[in-house]
């Protein structure tokens, strides 16, 4: 801490804000662990109950977060702020929590119970869906949750216009909008579409085998978990797994972050991919200094660039050849009837087949951003009032079949896959592509100052790239907004161009196009 930033700590009115923010994170971590099991241990009986205890600790939390005596500190802390390092903890927390307060505040409890009730039993019907395989179990609740989620967009909505979407863009995505999104969506589409074809004709169904068979469960999860351990994510002291029908990572503090994967036996690279992509997150957790805890600092830069550790650690190190030059005698080890025979490069091939699938989070890194960009459109095209709830399936299936050539064929497989529009509708995955984009442009960054990496991979040695991830972006917390961390971090904002030149060197290489 900067001696300009422990001035500022023993200023009262700063301590008495540090103070309130840190029981309103309390409120908010106990109901994150409320979620954790609700996930991963509850009965399904406890749903109910478990909605009603969420409620209160979600009402109460937002209700000491708007409370006017934050606001007051907030305005006798301005002049503070100003004498402060931008950058620096101060300053930050201040201007953090300003803005977050100034858009909690637009939102009364009312709102607050109602989401919250109508997000619990969403996640319920949604099951309920699945399991059905029929969209029409899930609509009346859907329907709550896109009312709700256009009621929170026109509160936080600014005088100046803008997409009706885009306040929610900026809630995960801080200084981003609808117009953005859809400029970078327009500079992959025009690259991807034409290498997903050149592709095509290419395709070799033999490429998957050696990940196709029987996989037992808990050989996957011991097998996950070993991948997860030498990347750096720590399970033993401060980090725990478990099963969950959709992978996830939530984090109650750095010193107990939690991953969840989801387990299919005929197949070991969905569970395998997800631990490592669920272990990004958790790397990024454990990586915020735990004097940012209990404070809004103690959080991603955005949803994007939480994505950018993700899908870094999944695709960049998991499906890469140093990867598995290290860790194919450890899969062997696990599987040795499955794996025995099986080299270098076919597991390579296997973990980088490109080929058009239904399931997102199964998706290969060529097509991936074609099923965020087909989310997107459909969320812009319901806040537009051009698409209803009701035609979301019909819709699912024509843009997937216009952009991968697929048409699902049920909705367990479609519109029903997801769990985020149980939650919140809007923006909620458009942060996927953020992260594949950053992810690469950081890693790129991390990899010209220290360009024996790869070599260090091939020995099981990650060190390097997680450092320079926890100097660079884990040990800034929330201060900065994604456009803001990425100029500090790579000389550059959200640019594309480095991942686009990333994929057409990889699968051009692999693929011979």
């Amino acid at each position: 801490m900067s001696g300009t930033d422990h001035q500022a700590t023993s200023h009262p009115k700063f301590q008495e804000l540090s103070k309130r923010l840190a029981e309103v994170s309390d409120l908010e971590m106990a109901g994150a662990v409320l979620y954790w099991d609700q996930h991963t241990g509850m009965p399904q009986g406890g749903a109910k109950a478990r909605g009603e205890q969420l409620t209160t600790l979600r009402r109460l939390a937002h209700a000491r977060f708007t409370s006017p005596e934050i606001g007051e500190l907030l305005a006798d802390l301005a002049d503070l702020e100003k004498s402060l390092p931008y950058d620096g903890d101060a300053a930050s927390l201040i201007r953090v929590t300003r803005r977050k307060y100034d858009r909690a505040t637009r939102l009364d409890d009312k709102w607050v119970v109602a989401m919250s009730e109508a997000s619990t039993a969403a996640y319920e019907t949604w099951l309920k869906a699945r399991e059905a395989k029929d969209f029409a179990v899930f609509r009346p609740a859907l329907e709550r949750i896109v009312d709700l989620s256009r009621q929170r967009a026109a509160a936080l909505a600014g005088e100046d216009g803008g997409h009706p979407m885009d306040p929610l863009v900026d809630m995960r995505e801080p200084g981003l909008t609808v117009a953005t999104l859809q400029a970078l969506f327009d500079q992959l589409r025009t690259a991807l579409v034409p290498l997903v074809q050149a592709i095509a004709p290419k395709h070799d169904p033999a490429w998957a085998e050696p990940l196709q068979g029987r996989f037992d469960q808990d050989q996957q999860l011991a097998m996950g978990r070993a991948a997860a351990r030498a990347i750096g994510f720590d399970l033993d002291q401060r980090g725990r797994q478990a099963i969950s029908v959709h992978p996830f990572a939530i984090s109650f503090a750095p010193d107990d972050t939690r991953i969840t994967t989801r387990i299919i036996e005929g197949q070991l690279g969905p569970s395998f991919f997800a631990m490592l992509h669920e272990a990004g997150h958790g790397t990024y957790m454990q990586g915020i200094p735990d004097r940012l805890r209990r404070g809004t600092l103690h959080n991603g830069a955005s949803a994007g660039l939480h994505e950018s550790q993700s899908r870094l650690w999944e695709n960049i190190v998991g499906r890469s050849r140093p990867f598995w030059r290290f860790f194919l005698p450890i899969a062997k080890a696990f599987f040795p009837s499955q794996l025995g025979g099986a080299t270098e490069q076919d597991i390579y091939r296997a973990a980088n087949v490109v080929r058009p699938s239904y399931i997102r989070v199964e998706a290969d890194e060529v097509t991936y951003n074609l099923h965020i960009m087909i989310r997107h459109e459909l969320e812009k095209e319901v806040f537009e009032g051009e698409l209803a709830v009701a035609d979301l399936p019909a819709a699912w299936n024509a843009k997937f079949a216009a952009y991968l050539g697929l048409t699902p064929p049920d909705d367990l497989l479609g519109v029903l896959q997801d769990i985020h529009w149980a939650m919140g509708f809007g923006a909620s995955f458009e942060s996927y592509t953020i992260g594949n984009v950053a992810g690469v442009a950081l890693y790129q960054t991390a990899l010209r100052e220290h360009p024996g990496m790869h070599d260090e991979w091939e020995r099981g040695d990650f060190r390097s790239l997680l450092s320079w991830m926890q100097e660079n972006v884990h040990a800034h917390g929330a201060k900065f907004t994604p456009e803001e961390l990425l100029t500090r971090a790579t000389g550059a904002g959200l640019d594309a161009g480095p991942y686009l030149t990333y994929i057409k060197t990889k699968y051009g290489e692999l693929y011979g196009v």
